[in-house]
């Protein structure tokens, strides 16, 4: 097999990534107040991150979509069946220290929340709804690291490295610090940009009504 074949039947793979995840953001409408809440996870103590409150995921098995990886974990998490949920979308997703998270947004259909009972990964559930989300905005802290850090680089082998530009690694992670409960990290993430999408297309349509009604009011004056 030449070289041009070889690379015809290679599938290219995002190079450094150690794993692939998958999480739901579920979504509970609640018949009392006709709105839609954001169901939470606190996990169990021994589990890893303990307390720690999260997405119902896990990683991707061999010959599973992001998708079905995110409604197989949801289901052995909360004990729900495939039936119970619907998925109304994926949000952006998430590439973090090797590991590639999808985010999906899907509606989980039970009458109340609190008939859920979750398997011993989880500790309990709490809900919050998406209206309150939408006017509290996290508080990202910044953490900066450098390359210089690293005790066992072999910046000898680098030409002008006294000049080189190393460059650093930046990140910027989220704290809800208004709620009742410690959301932060990739949990804050997607919720976060869960809510600023809900919000960019709330705009848009805002924008296209408006247009539409000016439209209207042109008509309007040519008819008169």
């Amino acid at each position: 097999m030449t070289i041009k074949d070889k690379l015809a039947h290679y599938e290219p793979k995002p190079l450094g990534e150690k794993g692939r995840y998958a999480v739901l953001l579920p979504l509970i409408y609640d018949v009392k107040t006709d709105k839609y809440q954001i169901l939470y996870q606190v996990r169990s103590e021994h589990i890893s991150q303990p307390g720690e409150v999260s997405f119902p995921g896990g990683r991707v098995e061999d010959g599973e979509t992001f998708q079905e990886a995110a409604i197989r974990e949801t289901c052995e998490e909360l004990n729900l069946t495939p039936d119970q949920i619907d998925i109304w979308g994926e949000i952006d997703y998430l590439i973090h220290q090797g590991r590639t998270i999808h985010c999906f947004v899907g509606k989980i259909n039970i009458e109340n929340w609190e008939d859920i009972h979750p398997n011993e990964e989880v500790k309990r559930l709490f809900t919050i709804y998406v209206d309150t989300l939408l006017t509290e905005n996290p508080i990202y802290y910044k953490v900066i690291s450098t390359l210089s850090d690293a005790k066992d680089f072999p910046f000898f082998l680098v030409k002008n490295r006294e000049k080189y530009n190393f460059g650093y690694s930046e990140r910027h992670i989220p704290f809800y610090r208004n709620l009742t409960e410690n959301i932060w990290g990739m949990t804050a993430i997607f919720t976060h940009r869960f809510t600023n999408i809900l919000k960019d297309l709330e705009s848009k349509l805002k924008i296209n009504d408006n247009i539409v009604i000016f439209l209207i009011l042109v008509k309007l004056l040519i008819w008169y």
